[in-house]
């Protein structure tokens, strides 16, 4: 009976087909990161594009990935006119991330981990912005082909100073905060 079981086991074994490293695209075109920055008076929210990238899976578990991101592609979502145009330009110079020095941030996960539900996962990852690579974690899902996370981000550790109350004295009103908000939305192509 024990070497019946052994056989089997050993016949299983070698006629399971091994699992399929699959790299899947990211689709620029239906991808987006929403952005929101805060200060004493309110906040300000917009979007940023993706530029390119990829999710790496083993059968249907996520393994790595990373993606670019398009910085000149930053707009404003809460503003118009005048005001959205001020804003973005602010947001570009080297006072937030000098755009035209450093036109991409990117994000590159270390590590995965599944947090027992299919599609859900708890990421580490090393993003890039302003030639800064911080370690970040944060969950994530992927669900219908699109992989959607929501994490804080520390300007501040990014070299990303101006108006932060962590920085100067006596910014009162004007304070805005290290931290800001992101929600990205990446669609694997098909």
């Amino acid at each position: 009976m024990k070497l019946l079981f052994i056989t089997l086991m050993g016949i299983i074994g070698f006629t399971t087909a091994p699992t399929e490293n699959v790299n899947k695209t990211i689709d620029p075109e239906a991808s987006v990161i929403t952005w929101k920055g805060y200060k004493v008076l309110g906040s300000h929210t917009g979007t940023l594009q993706v530029k390119e990238g990829n999710l790496e899976f083993e059968g249907d578990q996520l393994q790595g990935g990373s993606f670019v991101i398009d910085m000149a592609s930053l707009a404003t979502t809460d503003l118009e006119g005048e005001a959205a145009g001020k804003l973005v330009g602010h947001l570009s110079s080297p006072d937030f991330f000098a755009v035209e020095q450093f036109p991409t941030a990117s994000f590159k996960i270390t590590k995965v981990v599944s947090r027992g539900k299919a599609g859900d996962y708890k990421i580490t990852g090393d993003l890039t912005i302003k030639e800064t690579t911080k370690s970040t974690t944060f969950n994530a899902l992927i669900e219908d082909g699109v992989a959607t996370a929501k994490l804080q981000i520390d300007r501040s550790e990014y070299d990303i100073r101006y108006g932060s109350g962590s920085f100067f004295d006596n910014l009162g009103d004007n304070t805005i905060y290290d931290e800001f908000d992101l929600e990205v939305q990446l669609a694997l192509k098909k």
